[in-house]
């Protein structure tokens, strides 16, 4: 049984930077694409950016587009979220999944998902 366990979070001002982390245990990683959601409370899970299984294509929401970047190392298993110009609009509960299917933008279908970790971005 497969695992995802997030870390890198935390607090940060306005134009800083965070890197999150993505690390897979007990699954085959490249068969796996990755996405990155985020969720505040009282609202639904938000598609932040997704990964193919061999890293060689990334795709992302309009408002981070620029300022995230996707990557992985399967060498490694795991998945990077590199995020710039953080502004408190990018305040959210972040999470990485896996998806056996490919790169989707929908959180309904992932196979597994990291526990989550805390961005929160002050002005």
């Amino acid at each position: 049984q497969g695992q995802l366990v997030e870390s890198g979070g935390g607090l940060v001002q306005t134009g800083g930077s965070l890197r999150l982390s993505c690390a897979a245990r007990g699954l085959t990683f490249p068969n796996y694409a990755v996405g990155w959601f985020r969720q505040v409370p009282g609202k639904t899970r938000e598609w932040v950016a997704v990964i193919s299984g061999a890293g060689d294509a990334t795709w992302y929401t309009d408002s981070v587009k620029g300022r995230f970047a996707a990557g992985r190392d399967n060498a490694k298993n795991t998945a990077y979220l590199q995020m710039n110009e953080l502004n408190p609009g990018d305040t959210a509960t972040y999470y990485c999944g896996a998806d056996r299917r490919g790169p989707t933008t929908y959180a309904v279908g992932y196979d597994l998902w990291g526990q989550g970790t805390q961005v929160t971005v002050s002005s």
